[in-house]
C-alpha cells in the first residue's frame, strides 16, 4: 500500500507528517519526523505500540530517552507521560488503541 493512498492526518507540530488507517476504535498512523524536532511531553488514556522504520530518536517515558533506531518496538502504556527528539529524518508506524489523529 503507498502511503499516499491514505489519508493524510492534520498533525500539529512543524516538520511532522503523518497518514492515518483506521477501524472505528483504532489508528494505524505512518508518521514522518524531520531531523531536529521535539514533541512535547504528552499523555494517552490508552496505549500506544510503535516501530521505527527508518532513522533514529530518543524516546522520553516519565522523562527518561531511551534510543529507538530502525527496526526497534516501543509500547507507550496508558497515562505514561512521553515525548521524543529526532536525530534524524525518521519514520514511525503507531497503533493507537483509540482514534488520536483526524484527517486533514
Amino acid at each position: 500500500m503507498l502511503l499516499n493512498q491514505l489519508p493524510e492526518a492534520h498533525v500539529a507540530f512543524e516538520g511532522a507528517r503523518a497518514w492515518i488507517m483506521q477501524s472505528e476504535n483504532t489508528q494505524l498512523v505512518f508518521f514522518t519526523f524531520e531531523q531536529g524536532i521535539e514533541l512535547p511531553s504528552h499523555n494517552h488514556t490508552y496505549a500506544q505500540w510503535g516501530v521505527v522504520i527508518d532513522g533514529e530518536m530518543d524516546l522520553l517515558l516519565n522523562g527518561e530517552p531511551h534510543r529507538c533506531r530502525t527496526g526497534d518496538e516501543y509500547l507507550i502504556p496508558p497515562g505514561v507521560m512521553h515525548g521524543a527528539r529526532f536525530y534524524k529524518r525518521t519514520r514511525v508506524m503507531d497503533f493507537f488503541s483509540e482514534k488520536r489523529y483526524k484527517p486533514k
